[in-house]
């Protein structure tokens, strides 16, 4: 394991990675932690900042190219971007089983899936996690 692609990697790209690592680690207390507590609420709202800075982030890059300049990620970051404010508001309104629903969604599509084939072979958190 080596940081070094990841460090010379744009800007973009470190900053989508670090949104989407801390992203991870949240969601992953979320599951765990009590849920409609004062710290269940605070987390959930930093969750959704990172998911919205790793949605932001992902037009900043331009490595897959499947129309014109855009990707299957961009796709994704718009797909994601809109479901967001819904999966919010289903909280807002005591709609539990669709809020619990679309941030499991949004957390196994956005990050658990999408996250994997990053690791695909000649991506650069392949060479981070497998090396060159």
């Amino acid at each position: 394991m080596t940081l070094e692609p990841l460090i010379h990697a744009s800007h973009a790209i470190q900053i989508h990675t670090a949104a989407a690592l801390s992203a991870f680690a949240l969601g992953v207390i979320q599951f765990a932690a009590p849920k409609g507590t004062l710290p269940h609420r605070a987390i959930g709202w930093a969750w959704v900042g990172l998911m919205a800075t790793v949605c932001i982030s992902a037009f900043f890059i331009n490595e897959l190219r499947t129309w014109g300049t855009w990707g299957p990620i961009h796709a994704l970051a718009v797909f994601t971007l809109v479901m967001l404010p819904f999966a919010v508001l289903h909280a807002h309104r005591h709609q539990v089983a669709s809020h619990k629903r679309a941030m499991t969604s949004l957390f196994l599509g956005a990050l658990v899936i999408a996250g994997l084939f990053t690791l695909w072979p000649g991506r650069i958190m392949h060479r981070v996690v497998f090396g060159s």
